[in-house]
């Protein structure tokens, strides 16, 4: 069989143009990666993808969504940040405790603006630390982890809160979507699941339609150019910072009223899977890169993944192995991807 020029020119476009659109788009790759597994469950177990597993999967991608979106905004600036969990419990922590012994009636939109405000102070004190000390922003943030768990624990409360204020309970319990399986159980996907894309709607609007995002990117390509080119890293780093603490406070109160209880010991270890769902995504620690898609993408593959481990009976240990090699190869799979210099 005779090969033409014309052929291996077809193939050869074809191929560049899969490998431009990853190069582009490495989201894509994150997106086919999801889809495969999800089909290849559905598979062996049908049972998988029933309306009450999926909705299972969205509720639990709520709280590590509102943490990606805000380390790929700091990724996306070359930075990292891994005390979100800890501004999380925080938060959560002091507001339910105030709301419960101080202000028993406040309403409950005012409870996340509060909680939301206590998460961009802590915010923001990562980014003056991160900009007058010069410091990576890893390292700040693992001194400011323990710096903010250690004040919670040592001086507002280390008793769990069992008993929620009859509002944060109540807005935990109220339904979006709820329906009768065929086996007469109840499934609800609740009211605060929104949360999640207007989160991720208000990302992509910074990130793609404003100035702050344009200057977000352009210190991720090379903060040098950028404050030459007339940006102020000091605004940056705040603005970075403080959002991500916004998003970390807003994820802390609804993991409380999600659960019913407020343990200051929650959510400690977590920051491996929400970093894990970033960099799958698509995005690079060098910054610079990454698309909310992306991340959104990342955090439905983790928790997908580790749902099908639970299904399957895969111990916790194991499902952190599976979680790891993932990472390796999407880093691997994403370097090779880059174009050459």
């Amino acid at each position: 069989m005779n090969t033409t020029k014309a052929d291996v020119s077809l193939s050869s476009s074809r191929r560049g143009g899969i490998g431009s659109l990853i190069r582009r788009r490495p989201e894509t790759i994150t997106f086919a990666l999801l889809v495969t597994i999800c089909v290849a469950v559905s598979i062996a177990n049908p049972a998988f993808l029933q309306p009450s597993t999926l909705i299972d999967i969205g509720r639990s991608s709520v709280v590590m969504g509102l943490f990606a979106l805000g380390v790929f905004v700091i990724l996306a600036a070359g930075g990292i940040d891994v005390s979100f969990t800890a501004i999380a419990a925080f938060t959560m922590y002091s507001m339910t405790l105030l709301v419960q012994t101080y202000l028993p009636g406040t309403p409950m939109i005012l409870i996340i603006l509060m909680s939301m405000l206590g998460g961009v102070a802590l915010g923001v004190i990562n980014g003056l630390l991160v900009h007058h000390l010069r410091v990576p922003s890893l390292i700040v943030t693992i001194g400011t982890q323990y710096l903010f768990r250690g004040f919670l624990l040592s001086f507002i409360g280390t008793v769990w809160i069992m008993s929620l204020p009859p509002q944060m309970g109540a807005f935990g319990r109220m339904p979006l979507l709820q329906f009768e399986t065929a086996n007469g159980a109840t499934v609800t996907l609740p009211f605060y699941f929104l949360v999640l894309p207007a989160a991720a709607i208000l990302t992509w609007w910074i990130l793609n339609r404003t100035l702050m995002g344009r200057a977000i990117f352009a210190v991720g390509g090379n903060a040098s150019i950028a404050e030459r080119l007339g940006y102020s890293l000091r605004t940056v780093h705040l603005f970075l910072f403080g959002y991500a603490g916004a998003l970390a406070g807003l994820a802390g109160i609804i993991h409380v009223c999600a659960n019913r209880q407020a343990n200051p010991f929650d959510l400690v270890g977590t920051e491996i899977n929400v970093i894990a769902a970033v960099v799958l995504g698509g995005a690079r620690i060098t910054g610079g890169t990454g698309t909310v898609l992306g991340t959104i993408l990342g955090v439905l593959l983790i928790v997908v993944i580790n749902s099908v481990l639970v299904l399957v009976g895969i111990p916790s240990t194991w499902q952190r192995l599976v979680v790891g090699s993932f990472i390796l190869l999407a880093a691997a799979f994403f370097v090779t991807r880059q174009p050459k210099k």
